[in-house]
């Protein structure tokens, strides 16, 4: 360190004091950064008392402020950075990432108190959310009520929806948001349910208990793969086996359940939680003890707070009646991200950090949770794997229609008379769906549909007799997907609902790549021309086919080329 001369006329020479040096503009008084509140660092500790302050529970400690004090401000993130060990930067980057966080910095206005999200999907979005919207934001003091655009909230057979604080309201009116703020009704309605005790008295768990007793996990998976049961998440990979492939990796081995079921149309896996979840946690228990796996998560997507109660409730109830042991079921609740629906962005969550996708391989059988073999299934099909333990393969491989065989959850919504979840035959065409809602709306007539979600893009009314069932519309250039059926009517445009759908992947993208990041930003911006630059959009769509790392950059062209195809005459 350099010898400063000395100003007091001795001639001798002083250490540098450095950064510490006292007086104005001598250096500084205080680390770099954001200083650590004793105020805000006290409401931290209080908020999570007893609980752990593990690395991957940064996402549920975060809920925790954002619950309890409506946002999160600067103050409140460096003391739970400070708390948990982490660098400010990690705390700021994850909070920042998920859209139901509201980060608040210094000398920035809080949010108000009371916030009311307005669903913009496809179905919403045919059912008036957009005036819905507008006219809550005409009639109401946006200095005590916040008015925002939400993606799909999963409740399209009832649309427009909106969810009031935590409260949904269903076919949303301007009337019935002023009557449910007035009195007070900004809290989850929880719907009636099997509990723990109902299911048991039926003989639930019955199965479990005999497969752990003397059970074979390779007979079980044989009954599964018998059965025909596919993924029906999305995917469509043979349920039992990805059993094997995770009981090839040594353990300790874990299971995570996705049920970020945020493909807008799709509804499914809520209408079986908010009605008989134990079907669903006797067959995850059963995956679980098939692959030895030391613990399991549940990742459940933080639109649906009903749900997330329910399962609370008889996590706690199966833990209490000893079916698994305290902490063997961990409930984590995502924090509004698309991206989360795809399994290696969930386990990036459920370890606490940005819900980004991973580069595969490794495939999460190998490499998932905390770096070990883990099993993803979607909540229907765990529903799928109980039934078929208890009443057999038959319960599916039995059921054929028009050459395939099984059964799918349709949910099916927009232009029908009546929306709402269908079982039915896997080769159930398009005219056997609108005729099991009740045929279309009145004053309507066919016109397009989505077979599966944005992803699966529109086909029209006149493909009306392919087998919406897996690998039947990729000849097509779509898929089926999670079954989420959007119904179009001579009313609507098909270039209107692309637009839509695109828009949903460029609010959804996680941008880790650029293909998809700028891809769908600027075909959103192509397609609200009057005239479409095909040539440009069919290279663009190219471009995120290709070199996009996931599912959704590779998938957010289908809308835009099947429009292109079979609605040229609206482009």
């Amino acid at each position: 360190m350099a010898l400063d001369s000395d100003k007091n006329g001795s001639g001798k020479k002083s250490p540098e004091k450095g950064v510490w040096k006292s007086g104005a503009g001598k250096g500084r008084r205080h680390t770099k950064g954001r200083q650590l509140e004793d105020k805000a660092w006290g409401e931290v500790r209080d908020l999570l008392g007893a609980e752990p302050r593990d690395r991957d529970l940064l996402i549920e400690h975060l809920h925790l402020i954002q619950d309890a004090f409506g946002h999160l401000s600067a103050a409140h993130l460096r003391a739970l950075a400070e708390e948990m060990r982490l660098s400010m930067a990690e705390v700021y980057e994850v909070a920042t990432f998920y859209a139901h966080f509201d980060v608040v910095k210094e000398g920035e206005i809080p949010p108000p108190a009371l916030t009311i999200r307005v669903c913009d999907s496809l179905s919403c979005e045919m059912a008036g959310a957009a005036a819905l919207k507008s006219a809550l934001e005409d009639g109401l003091d946006a200095s005590q009520v916040r008015v925002l655009r939400a993606p799909c909230m999963g409740r399209c057979d009832t649309a427009p929806v909106l969810e009031l604080g935590h409260a949904h309201i269903d076919n949303a009116t301007v009337r019935k948001v002023h009557a449910a703020i007035a009195a007070g009704n900004t809290h989850a309605h929880i719907p009636a349910y099997e509990t723990y005790a109902e299911y048991a008295a039926g003989g639930g768990y019955g199965t479990l208990a005999d497969l752990r007793k003397d059970g074979d996990w390779e007979a079980v998976q044989e009954k599964v793969l018998a059965s025909g049961l596919r993924g029906l998440g999305g995917a469509g990979f043979p349920s039992g086996k990805k059993w094997g492939f995770v009981r090839d990796n040594a353990g300790p081995r874990y299971l995570a359940v996705n049920g970020d079921e945020g493909e807008p149309g799709t509804f499914k896996d809520r209408y079986y939680l908010e009605r008989v979840p134990h079907l669903f946690l006797e067959g995850m228990l059963i995956a679980a003890w098939a692959v030895e796996a030391e613990r399991a998560y549940i990742y459940m997507r933080d639109e649906y707070p009903a749900v997330l109660h329910i399962l609370a409730s008889e996590i706690a109830a199966l833990e209490d009646a000893g079916v698994v042991p305290a902490g063997y079921i961990e409930l984590r609740r995502g924090a509004g991200a698309y991206i989360c629906g795809e399994e290696s962005a969930m386990i990036e969550s459920i370890e606490g950090k940005r819900g980004m996708p991973r580069h595969r391989p490794p495939f999460v059988a190998q490499v998932g949770i905390f770096g070990r073999p883990t099993l993803v299934h979607n909540i229907e099909t765990l529903h799928w794997i109980a039934r078929i333990c208890r009443e057999g393969p038959e319960v599916l491989s039995t059921v054929e229609h028009n050459g395939r065989k099984g059964m799918r959850s349709y949910s099916v919504s927009g232009r029908v008379a009546k929306a709402g979840i269908y079982l039915l035959p896997a080769g159930s065409t398009i005219t056997d769906i609108i005729a099991a809602a009740g045929g279309m709306a009145q004053g309507h007539k066919f016109k397009a549909y989505q077979p599966g979600g944005p992803s699966s893009g529109l086909l029209p009314a006149s493909m009306n007799d392919i087998p919406l069932d897996f690998d039947t519309l990729q000849p097509h250039g779509s898929f089926i997907g999670s079954a989420a059926v959007v119904i179009l009517s001579h009313k609507d445009r098909a270039r209107d609902a692309a637009l839509n759908m695109l828009r949903f992947f460029e609010d959804e993208s996680c941008g880790q790549c650029t293909p998809c990041r700028v891809g769908c930003g600027k075909a959103v911006q192509l397609m609200q021309a009057d005239s479409w630059d095909q040539g440009l959009l069919e290279e663009l769509s190219a471009a995120m086919v290709d070199a996009s790392i996931c599912g959704l950059g590779q998938a957010a062209p289908n809308p835009i080329r099947l429009t292109m195809k079979h609605f040229a005459d609206e482009i």
